[in-house]
């Protein structure tokens, strides 16, 4: 760990609420149950939770200065998923993404159909040729949307049997995250990307609720809700001049950062990020001693992303918490989340 802040943060309240987190279906748009989750969750720590009409959160930490600039630290709480493109005479679901993922990393999966009324039913993510004792092109057979279907855990051999469980078009899907928590700080699941980073600000709130204390300026805390599907935060309060996206960090071939880092990105496919918001960054980790890398992710967009398209006239920086195979089988470590809170504290309190 690094210098003065980190042990301060209480790191077993972050990855616990994480868990929590990744257990609840949130797809993009169907973040009903989520939101809920962490107004509950704001509210214990003494804040309140501001809705918008599109179903982002925002709590206000008031600062010290309560005249000047405001800051933004935004996260989003939705994740990847699909919805049910049509139902198949033989009962299989064909399913169309929610969100940018190779179909590959979906092949096998368990999921859960959530139907208009509030019913829920298993299923399993499937190629059209699942078996290889039966197709004999099935290992060739190209994994995209067209090949792929849902198997229903219930017992439907036609379209009319799947109606009549109240399934239809337009139905959301999401993914069993698995999450995981190893005793040596790894922590595995889909959706760390964003709710590892919404652990983090969670413990932001934790700390300030457990000490008393105020950021320099006022800090306006956005959960997003449509992050994945590009609009996210494409409209943010009129008062905030500075924008922090944390979003998870890429890792991978010409990339820097590890699981064990906190990624500050440069530049994305936005463009650069402010020169002295980064900078700040940069120079705020080397003093409180968290590891961090600089990285640029040509492939990648963020909150920050989506308010300047949005007309924000802000400064806008992205750092986030190192996660491998992002968009599949995810896994960061503890010490990314509770160092990325660090460094978000460091900059807020200054």
């Amino acid at each position: 760990m690094g210098a003065a802040l980190q042990p301060q943060l209480n790191r077993e309240y972050m990855i616990n609420l994480l868990v929590k987190l990744l257990q609840t279906p949130s797809p993009s748009g169907f973040c009903m149950d989520i939101m809920k989750l962490v107004q509950e969750e704001v509210h214990k720590l003494g804040f309140q939770l501001e809705r918008t009409p599109k179903g982002n959160g925002i709590i206000t930490i008031p600062g010290k200065d309560q005249t000047g600039d405001v800051i933004g630290i935004s996260a989003h709480v939705d994740t990847l998923g699909a919805m049910v493109r049509s139902i198949k005479p033989s009962g299989m679901l064909r399913m169309t993404p929610i969100g940018g993922y190779l179909m590959h990393t979906v092949e096998g999966e368990y999921c859960l159909v959530h139907t208009r009324d509030g019913r829920t039913y298993e299923g399993t993510v499937l190629s059209t040729k699942p078996s290889v004792h039966v197709y004999s092109d099935a290992k060739e057979w190209k994994r995209e949307e067209a090949n792929m279907e849902v198997r229903l855990d219930e017992r439907v051999s036609s379209k009319e049997e799947t109606e009549q469980l109240g399934i239809s078009v337009g139905d959301f899907i999401s993914w069993d995250a698995r999450p995981r928590v190893l005793p040596n700080g790894f922590v595995k699941s889909r959706h760390l990307d964003d709710k590892a980073s919404v652990a983090a600000l969670f413990g932001l709130m934790e700390w300030f609720s457990r000490e008393g204390k105020q950021p320099a300026r006022t800090v306006k805390l956005i959960l997003s809700t449509y992050e994945e599907v590009g609009h996210g935060s494409s409209h943010i309060p009129a008062d905030i001049t500075e924008l922090i996206a944390v979003d998870m960090g890429a890792l991978g071939d010409d990339l820097s950062a590890t699981e064990m880092d906190v990624s500050i990105c440069a530049k994305d496919s936005s463009g650069p990020y402010d020169y002295e918001m980064t900078s700040r960054m940069i120079e705020l980790a080397r003093r409180e001693i968290v590891p961090y890398a600089v990285d640029i992710y040509p492939h990648y967009g963020s909150d920050a992303t989506a308010a300047l398209r949005g007309g924000s006239n802000i400064r806008a920086a992205l750092i986030g918490p190192g996660v491998h195979a992002s968009h599949g089988m995810e896994r960061t470590h503890a010490d990314a989340i509770v160092n990325t809170a660090a460094l978000l504290l460091a900059y807020i309190m200054e």
